[in-house]
This record gives C-alpha cells, sequence and structure tokens, in this order.
C-alpha cells in the first residue's frame, strides 16, 4: 500500500455517491486510508474534499467549513427526498409564480433559520438510517435543526426552471431548502440540479475529476495533493 497524507480535492461527477469516490481512491492508488470531509448527494457534482492517510483525522474541523453551492430548482414539483432522484408525492400550478416572488420569499429563508431534514437522508433513527426506513415506507418524526444560510441569491427564472446559489452552514439541506421554498410559494418545488462550488477555502477551479484520476499515476496524485501542513485554514498534528 502507498502512504500519503494530505488533502485531494475531488470534482464528484453526478450519480457517484462519495463513499464511491473513496472508494475509488482507495483501490486506484492503493492508499490503506481515504476519507472525506462533507458529504455530497448522489445528484449533486462539485468539490469533495478528500483526507488521505494521517489527514482522515481532520474529518470533523473540515466538514464543519462553510459551503458554497450553484443549482436548479424545478417549480411545481413535489418529491419525497427533495430532489429529482425520489418519488414525485405532489404537484402543482407555477405558472402564475415570478421571478420577483421566488426572490422575495428567499429572504425569508435566509439568516438562522430552523431546517426539518429530509426522511431521504444518512441521519439516524433509533439507530437506523432514515433513508432505509423511508425505503420501508416508514415516516418518523425529525427534530428541527438551526442551521444558518449566509446567501440564498435567485439568479435566473427559465419557466419552471430557477438558478440559484447559496451559500450554507455545516449540516444545511440545500434540497430541503429548495423544498421549503416551494413549499412557501404555494406550487411546490424540487432540486433538479446542484454544484458545490467551494467548501471552505477549497474550490472547484482547484479540483480534479474522477475521469481524470482514472488516467493518473500515484506520482500524479501526489503532484496534486495538498500536503497536511501547507494547509491554509488549520494547524495539523502530524502525530500517528
Amino acid at each position: 500500500m502507498n502512504q500519503i497524507d494530505g488533502f485531494l480535492i475531488a470534482d464528484k461527477p453526478q450519480e457517484w455517491t462519495s463513499h464511491d469516490v473513496c472508494a475509488f481512491v482507495r483501490k486506484h492508488f492503493k492508499i490503506k486510508k481515504v476519507g472525506h470531509a462533507g458529504t455530497l448527494d448522489p445528484i449533486a457534482t462539485g468539490v469533495l474534499v478528500l483526507l488521505l492517510g494521517r489527514a482522515t483525522k481532520q474529518s470533523i474541523p473540515l466538514s464543519s467549513c462553510e459551503k458554497e453551492y450553484q443549482g436548479v430548482m424545478e417549480l411545481g414539483i413535489k418529491t419525497d427526498s427533495h430532489d429529482r432522484s425520489g418519488k414525485v408525492i405532489g404537484e402543482a400550478p407555477w405558472e402564475s409564480v415570478t421571478l420577483e416572488d421566488v426572490r422575495e420569499r428567499a429572504k425569508d429563508f435566509t439568516g438562522e433559520i430552523i431546517q426539518v431534514p429530509p426522511m431521504v437522508s444518512a441521519l439516524k433513527h433509533k439507530g437506523v438510517r432514515l433513508y432505509k426506513l423511508a425505503r420501508q415506507g416508514k415516516e418518523v418524526h425529525r427534530d428541527g435543526r438551526s442551521v444558518t444560510v449566509r446567501e440564498f441569491n435567485i439568479v435566473k427564472k427559465e419557466g419552471a426552471r430557477v438558478h440559484f446559489s447559496a451559500t450554507v452552514s455545516k449540516g444545511t439541506y440545500v434540497r430541503t431548502l429548495v423544498h421549503d421554498l416551494g413549499d412557501a410559494l404555494g406550487c411546490f418545488a424540487t432540486l433538479a440540479a446542484l454544484e458545490r462550488i467551494r467548501s471552505g477555502t477549497f474550490h472547484v477551479k482547484d479540483s480534479v475529476k474522477v475521469d481524470a484520476m482514472k488516467k493518473m499515476s500515484f506520482d500524479d496524485l501526489c503532484g496534486r495533493m495538498i500536503p497536511i501542513h501547507l494547509s491554509p485554514v488549520y494547524s495539523f498534528s502530524l502525530e500517528s
């Protein structure tokens, strides 16, 4: 196995889970320990901070960073997962909703807000992942959690599709932010596309696509890795 300690900024492809990316890097480059900081849903693309070797110890502080996204919501549709990968459970007319309507309502979802996590999520209820209960057709009570939405900008509207950007705190479900906005508008909304463009100080422009990784050698990987002691945010312990 190869020994390497540091960070790699991956650009997660759509339909891959965060675990899939870690498993690929672990196998392809023969690295014993590979983790990540901040899960991305399969529908989402963009910045996934990979933790290699001893950097896996820094998962908690790196996962706590502010995240920045850009995405597209679809008006008129409600799904059980709050995104387009889920089952449609409601439809409503959206044609009368204007760009200004969406922008005005989005103001209610900035600052510190209370968000109820979706049933289709990895949170646990009595030791069982919520998404597993959802697959069984079960719905359980979820306590609301305080999250911070620093910016929620509505960029443009093209028919039922609304483009937006958002800067949020740890633990914020952007798909639920969209879902709740749709309920407030009275026409429903679900997340159609999402890209994480920043996690802390790590930006998508500095990322490596998985397709590019498939052609890289271990030495190539080392050249793209950020060593632990060069992290721009945290002071890391190099103790094993």
